[in-house]
């Protein structure tokens, strides 16, 4: 089968079957695992706007499969592929290793194939990534969709000459790199499919193939969706990549880009009819002002309801705000990150700079207006927090449990900042100013820096206050803490709670295995890692939580598979219309340029 464009997610460490890798609390509170497999949703608006314009594209999740099958030939799937492009994302920069890898993999059986990367960490890196062999293009910004289009069409022409396509860093003919503007930056949203669900379905019924485009292990059994709001922010957190100030100067963003509450009810109701998971509405809709807010939930009230919706808060919320929520929502949850305890670090890093008076009456007032479950989460390793500071999280959760009357809807979690800062956040950009010590600099800083064997050497920072050392002991220790306290107020099992010490206990034991090992030499030091892979596997997932604990209750995922097949069969006649009108306009310019020819002649 023959393709235009090949997209392909890598895992963040690309030989992870084979090193071993301590890779501990990173990935405790995200969908994907610590192989980072979840790719960014970019990928299937990418893929549903290309499609949509007559090209044929291929999501393939190379990370994914490796992790679903120890067995899976990345070599031999790729070497298969008929292309005229391979697209790779470097979204998140935890997979600045794995992505590079891939595309050396890619070019080494597809050398005349041009490789594209994209994506935040792509934008930010795009000048050191232009000089790897293996990249041809970057595609740089944070709505790429319609630039994409043009390179493809550029490629599909054989044109060699990229300087019309904004955004585009690119070598030419003699090998030089060049960097056109970043001047595409669109603010209406609406246009484009923002994750591209149908994408997502037809592509199974059209190539056939339902493993490949799969976002993360395990999402079969629990098919989370989400709906992307805006890009942008108009926050100013000093650790995100993903700030307002960050956004302006990676991507030239100066205003949110929303998609408006017309385009989110309709993408409600089309994930409702192929499944019951719990559906996320990414990013804080009060960004984007009250007007936004009340239409979203008029028309929210206009339709049949029947998933769970989990809102974010980024700030206080009022109680008039769930009132609006409850009235038109049957079932939803919430998901806050306070980060910590402290109001005045809290103040200082931008998220949620409220006093903790008013975080109580956020949750109260949601627990008031049947909110079905509240996580909430903190953090280690954030400006001007000290090891004591990360413990009196926990005595904060007490105060707030005790405050809310002991409501077991209210949920706790403690996870590290890593393993790196983000590029282009603040605190990277200015790393003495905002208390921290940064390690990596450049993009093969951070490659190295991923492949350390545990959490604590792919940190890449230290703060004023904590070490690395610090850092991780603070996370040990206040989540061995708050693991008390949920057993305590029998927030989770006693099976659970044995589990999450024991994972622990396990951990901090390897942890400092591995600091021994470290001091060995080189060849000796690859031998003892080596014995300890096998053993550490279990211990890298879910070790400072229970695996279960973020999870939302899920009685049915999917409408049914005759709901699929229909909605599959849907899809692929569309996309038959859409190539029989691109096949019949390809047509006419090929009879108008036959005639303009002619008539020359």
């Amino acid at each position: 089968m023959k393709f235009d464009l090949v997209l392909l997610h890598a895992p963040s460490v690309y030989d992870f079957r084979k090193n071993a890798l301590l890779a501990g609390p990173i990935s405790d509170v995200v969908p994907s695992s610590p192989v980072f497999e979840m790719y960014p949703i970019g990928l299937t608006s990418i893929a549903e706007y290309l499609e949509r314009n007559g090209l044929r594209v291929k999501i393939i999740n190379i990370a994914n499969r490796m992790l679903m099958d120890e067995k899976f030939d990345v070599e031999k799937k790729l070497k298969k592929i008929k292309t005229k492009a391979f697209g790779i994302d470097l979204h998140w920069l935890p997979h600045a290793h794995g992505s590079i890898e891939l595309a050396r993999i890619v070019k080494k059986l597809h050398p005349e194939t041009p490789m594209v990367f994209g994506g935040l960490s792509a934008t930010y890196y795009h000048e050191e990534l232009i000089e790897y062999p293996e990249i041809d293009f970057v595609m740089r910004g944070d709505a790429t969709e319609k630039l994409m289009l043009q390179l493809m069409n550029h490629i599909k022409a054989g044109v060699h000459q990229f300087g019309g396509i904004p955004n585009l860093t690119w070598k030419n003919e003699e090998g030089k790199s060049i960097y056109n503007p970043l001047t595409h930056v669109p603010e209406d949203l609406d246009e484009f499919d923002i994750p591209g669900y149908r994408y997502a379905i037809k592509s199974v019924f059209k190539y056939r193939n339902f493993l490949d485009p799969l976002p993360y292990n395990g999402w079969l059994q629990y098919p989370n969706t989400a709906i992307l709001t805006a890009k942008g922010c108009t926050q100013a957190c000093l650790i995100c990549g993903g700030s307002k100030q960050s956004y302006k100067d990676n991507c030239n963003r100066k205003v949110l880009a929303k998609r408006s509450p017309k385009k989110l009810i309709e993408d409600i109701q089309f994930i409702q009819r192929f499944s019951r998971a719990p559906i996320f509405i990414l990013h804080d809709i009060r960004q984007a002002g009250k007007e936004y807010v009340d239409e979203f939930f008029e028309r929210l009230s206009q339709i049949k309801l029947k998933n769970e919706l989990v809102f974010e808060l980024f700030q206080y919320a009022n109680e008039e705000y769930f009132e609006k929520i409850a009235k038109v929502v049957p079932k939803y949850s919430v998901e806050l990150t306070l980060e910590t305890h402290d109001e005045k670090i809290r103040r200082y890093n931008g998220k949620f700079s409220c006093t903790n008076e008013k975080v109580v009456q956020t949750l109260k007032s949601a627990l008031k207006h049947k909110c079905a479950k509240i996580d909430i989460f903190f953090m280690s390793g954030i400006p001007h927090q000290d090891y004591n500071s990360v413990l009196k999280n926990v005595d904060f959760c007490e105060q707030i449990h005790l405050a809310c009357g002991e409501d077991k809807r209210l949920s706790y979690f403690v996870a590290p900042l890593a393993p790196f800062l983000d590029p282009a956040s603040p605190a990277f950009e200015n790393p003495e100013k905002f208390g921290y010590k940064k390690f990596c600099h450049t993009i093969e800083d951070h490659r190295k820096q991923i492949t350390q064997p545990s959490w604590k050497y792919m940190l890449s920072f230290e703060t004023d206050y904590m070490t690395r050392d610090e850092i991780v002991r603070s996370t040990y220790d206040s989540a061995k803490l708050l693991n008390d306290f949920k057993l305590k107020y029998n927030l989770i099992d006693q099976k659970t709670y044995l589990e999450v010490n024991e994972n622990m206990a396990k951990s901090l034991v390897y942890i400092k295995k591995i600091d021994d090992i470290m001091e060995l030499p080189e060849a000796e030091k690859e031998i003892e890692l080596a014995k300890l892979k096998q053993e550490m596997e279990d211990v890298n997932e879910y070790s400072i939580c229970g695996k279960h604990e973020l999870k939302w209750e899920v009685k049915k995922n999917y409408a049914n598979v005759f709901s699929l097949t229909v909605i599959g069969l849907e899809l692929l006649i569309a996309d038959k219309v859409i190539n029989l009108k691109q096949r019949y306009k390809e047509s006419v310019q090929w009879l108008v340029g036959l005639k303009e020819k002619t008539s020359r002649t």
